[in-house]
């Protein structure tokens, strides 16, 4: 496996649909490629574009941790274990789906357009009790913690314990660490930046497997980075 594998914004599977566009980093739906299927516990990392009065409505999830984060707009979520509400910037939202769990997701008439990125991830064991975590949070230019399975500073809690989603929200100039961890997966949701000397632009990722590496903002920008503790 390549240590740093670096995955550019346009080469994403992208789904399109009514109201809705998604960029997909791994295989997803009818974008099948068995040579992408997962890493680490990172199933699912999908880049969503929903118009106002659009969404997904409900649909079923089991034996995932699924987390959103907001960039722009708002997203109403209603799940059949009677949680409610709305995820906005600066608030970060995990479901453990468990033994089972149906859900819809949607933008209000009134709202803007929104933008949000989700994340599915395994769990550390299958058919549990599905959960429900949202808390705030607002990045600065550290790594910042959202959701986490053992950090406890991390604002919405998941079931994989090794798993840690990190944001930075960073000016020009600023240097982040990515950590040498069996598997780190960094994704520039906004601005530009460089990775030892490797430039990146919005919508580029970045795998590493065992590697770590020097991350230097050349615009404003906001990080996201899951970091994976053990080698599953």
């Amino acid at each position: 496996m390549v240590p740093v594998d670096i995955h550019r914004a346009g080469d994403r599977f992208v789904t399109r649909g009514e109201g809705r566009e998604a960029r997909h980093s791994f295989s997803f739906g009818s974008h099948y490629d068995p040579a992408n299927l997962r890493f680490g516990l990172l199933v699912c990392h999908n880049d969503e574009l929903v118009q106002p009065g659009s969404g997904y409505p409900d649909h079923p999830h089991s034996n995932l941790e699924i987390v959103t984060w907001v960039l722009d707009g708002s997203l109403r979520h209603q799940d059949s274990r009677g949680h409610t509400g709305v995820v906005e910037p600066g608030r970060v939202q995990a479901m453990s789906a468990g033994s089972g769990v149906v859900h819809s997701e949607t933008v209000d008439v009134s709202s803007g357009p929104t933008r949000f990125l989700q994340t599915w991830l395994l769990p550390d064991e299958p058919g549990g009790e599905p959960s429900h975590s949202s808390g705030a949070v607002e990045p600065g230019g550290a790594w910042t913690p959202l959701a986490s399975g053992a950090n406890p500073d991390a604002a919405a809690r998941i079931g994989a314990e090794g798993a840690t989603l990190w944001a930075a929200r960073v000016d020009p100039g600023a240097t982040l660490e990515i950590p040498q961890v069996p598997h780190a997966h960094l994704f520039v949701a906004s601005g530009t930046a460089s990775l030892d000397q490797e430039p990146l632009v919005e919508s580029d990722a970045v795998r590493f497997t065992d590697e770590g590496g020097r991350l230097v903002a050349t615009s404003s920008s906001e990080l996201l980075l899951w970091t994976f503790t053990s080698q599953a």
